[in-house]
């Protein structure tokens, strides 16, 4: 299950995905178009940001802008970053991988194969799907 965090992640990202080449955003804006917490929104930012997909220029003309095209940014990234492992369980995740420590047999641990596979079909969708492709079906949906 998404993160309240997670959630504000993606929105303020796909607001970003939505503006001009090189346009910037003040953190207000985005806080008030979003209805995000702007405090709360500030540590989102500045986690995207040292992650990479996020820059910001400081000053009166300033804001955040995406890093990268928006193409290139993938809602599984953005998840991981602010939340961590896509899969439900520890032994599952390839990105966060840790044993079970009550577990008796990993690789026969039927627990673990369906988690797998409900990691990799997430995956499948959430590394595949871009803030372009998200940012274009809210511009179809207004």
């Amino acid at each position: 299950m998404l993160t309240q965090r997670t959630k504000y992640a993606l929105r303020a990202m796909l607001l970003l995905a939505a503006q001009p080449k090189d346009g910037l955003m003040l953190v207000g804006d985005i806080a008030d178009t979003r209805k995000i917490p702007r405090k709360f929104l500030e540590q989102i930012l500045l986690e995207l940001k040292s992650h990479g997909l996020l820059t910001s220029v400081r000053g009166k003309h300033g804001g955040y802008k995406l890093a990268r095209p928006a193409e290139k940014i993938t809602y599984g990234e953005i998840i991981r970053i602010t939340d961590g492992a896509l899969a439900p369980i520890a032994c599952a995740s390839l990105a966060f991988y840790r044993k079970c420590d009550d577990c008796e047999d990993e690789k026969s641990c039927a627990i673990r194969k369906t988690m797998r596979a409900v990691r990799d079909s997430m995956a499948a969708i959430l590394d595949t799907v871009s803030l372009a492709d998200g940012a274009g079906r809210e511009k179809r949906r207004r």
